[in-house]
């Protein structure tokens, strides 16, 4: 073989070595992570309304829910400093900022990094609404003056959750937490 063909041959061999290989790794997989649908405590906070927490990746900022809220609720304004994604279980809610985009059942929601807005729910809704989020950084609360009342994140979420828990002498062990 001359000098010429040295790389080409190299090369072709490195390309055979990865195609030999699995598309799938054999070893070092991790397991998934179930929650049953009462594996973990609502959190309520008052009002009728509560938070289910079921995931928290503190690496990514990262903090999933089940909210419910009862007809005629309205959530503080907030602006969330990441993306946030929704997806409707049960009832109906909306933005008071854009009433006429109304979430129901199998409603999905992104909302942009810097989103500002008040969710409400419908005064003359049947039962509760439910909805599943995935929310990255922070929800910043604020007052009627756009004053700032509080900040949430994966990390505030997740003490006041596991706190809720504890003082309840409620199970949250199942909690899915990453990043601890």
């Amino acid at each position: 073989m001359d000098d010429a063909s040295a790389p080409d041959a190299r090369l072709a061999a490195f390309f055979a070595d990865r195609m030999a290989r699995p598309v799938v790794p054999a070893d070092g997989l991790l397991p998934t992570l179930h929650l049953g649908a009462d594996d973990l405590p609502w959190m309520e906070a008052g009002n009728a309304s509560a938070l289910q927490l079921l995931h928290v990746d503190l690496t990514q900022g990262l903090w999933i829910s089940k909210t419910r809220l009862p007809p005629g609720h309205q959530v503080p304004t907030h602006y969330h400093t990441g993306l946030v994604f929704a997806v409707t279980l049960e009832g109906a809610w909306y933005y008071r900022e854009t009433p006429d985009e109304v979430n129901r059942p199998g409603s999905y929601l992104f909302e942009p990094a810097g989103s500002r807005h008040t969710l409400c729910t419908p005064a003359d809704m049947e039962g509760r609404m439910v909805a599943w989020f995935a929310i990255y950084g922070a929800n910043i609360n604020l007052d009627d003056d756009g004053a700032i009342t509080s900040v949430l994140d994966a990390r505030a979420v997740l003490e006041i959750y596991r706190g809720y828990c504890a003082a309840l002498d409620l199970d949250c062990s199942k909690l899915i937490v990453v990043g601890e």
